[in-house]
């Protein structure tokens, strides 16, 4: 009981816990505060708006493939360029010309995977929404 209470006279002790405390009052007042206000500022429980301007899962998970490609395609024309780079600098060194061919290599392993996680990602949302009408 002694270490107890040597445990929490501890002033970052007592911090943690006055944060865990508040973090649970915080938690547990989200649905009072996530209640949807009407035009009258009167408190109604109509429910979480949709603060995303996708409309379902499927056209979510499009839209962040969307922009992983859209960030991607930058990055591996640099990777690309920097292969490039390592060949020239290599002037006929077979190691380095090896380890250009690497990283050329994991470039385009790269570039493919992620292309083909947007196009797959695509053509399951489509058909899925032909099947779903």
């Amino acid at each position: 009981m002694s270490t107890l209470r040597h445990i929490l006279r501890s002033p970052a002790v007592r911090i943690a816990l006055l944060t865990l405390i508040a973090f649970l009052l915080w938690t547990a007042a989200l649905p009072v505060l996530a209640a949807v206000q009407s035009e009258n500022s009167s408190i109604t429980t109509g429910g979480l708006q949709n603060p995303l301007k996708f409309p379902n899962i499927q056209k979510f998970i499009e839209g962040v493939l969307q922009a992983i490609v859209m960030i991607a395609l930058p990055i591996i024309t640099i990777f690309v360029v920097y292969a490039g780079f390592k060949y020239i600098s290599a002037r006929g060194n077979i190691s380095k010309i090896g380890e250009a061919h690497k990283n050329f290599q994991y470039v385009i392993i790269g570039t493919i995977l992620i292309l083909s996680a947007w196009v797959l990602a695509t053509l399951i949302g489509g058909t899925v929404t032909q099947l779903l009408g």
